[in-house]
């Protein structure tokens, strides 16, 4: 166990209750000692990736702190993805019920087989981009990326709009 640090996590479903999975999600991550501090609204957007042909998603980002080590922390969301039913074996990018992604933990820049920080499409993907910045709109990445920027040179990408859906999670 390391000084804790503000780390931001992206939650999304798409199978069953969506947004119920995730208000579970706060509960265990808060049971893993993971102390959430903040969350975006929910947000409904399109399937991106490999598989298009599914449900669409509910998104949310989650401000936590943590003082787990990335990796550890890695271990302990998937743990949880698990437990609440998804299938590690099941395709990429396929439906879920669902799905933690570490985006940013503050100045970290880790690049492994498991785990890249900052997380490689948190700067190429609306439905994280949004939610980030209703958490904290002047957000920067460890890599000097600021995702406002990001968000911004984006511009109006058909598959990736995103369209409120609920309040915040917490």
């Amino acid at each position: 166990m390391g000084e804790a640090r503000i780390t931001y996590l992206g939650l999304g479903s798409n199978v069953g209750d969506r947004r119920g999975n995730m208000e579970d999600a706060v509960g265990l991550l808060q049971d893993q000692g993971v102390q959430v501090l903040r969350s975006s609204s929910v947000w409904e957007t399109e399937p991106v990736g490999e598989i298009l042909d599914q449900p669409d998603f509910f998104n949310a980002c989650l401000e936590v702190s943590t003082d787990l080590e990335p990796l550890v922390l890695l271990d302990v969301v998937k743990q949880l993805e698990i437990e609440m039913g998804r299938d590690p074996n099941g395709p990429r990018h396929g439906p879920r019920p669902l799905d933690i992604d570490l985006l940013l933990m503050e100045d970290t820049i880790l690049e492994s087989e498991r785990l890249d920080l900052p997380h490689r499409e948190v700067t190429s993907r609306r439905f994280v981009m949004v939610p980030l910045l209703e958490i904290e709109p002047d957000l920067v990445t460890a890599t000097g990326v600021r995702v406002q920027d990001a968000l911004d040179a984006l511009g109006d990408v058909p598959d990736q709009r995103v369209r409120i859906a609920g309040p915040p999670l917490i």
